[in-house]
């Protein structure tokens, strides 16, 4: 069974210029968003393959560098 090529709008519609506008209009919008919603995949796939050490170039504690409290043993 061969469907029409206008089933919704009639084919004089489907072939106007307005109609070629907003199909394009629509085709770069789906492509914008696409691209945008990968981006924001990129960072977390970046911090998953390339882990950079953690160690920081100063100690952030409140106890001096390799001094530690002992705990006490009661």
């Amino acid at each position: 069974m061969i469907t029409p090529a206008g089933i919704l709008l009639p084919e004089s519609v489907l072939h106007s210029d307005w109609f070629a506008v907003f199909a394009t209009f629509v085709a770069v919008n789906t492509v914008i968003y696409v691209i945008l919603s990968v981006s924001k995949l990129i960072p977390v796939m970046r911090q998953f393959w390339f882990r950079k050490p953690k160690d920081r170039a100063e100690t952030r504690s409140i106890y001096p560098e390799g001094v530690r409290p002992q705990a006490d043993d009661a």
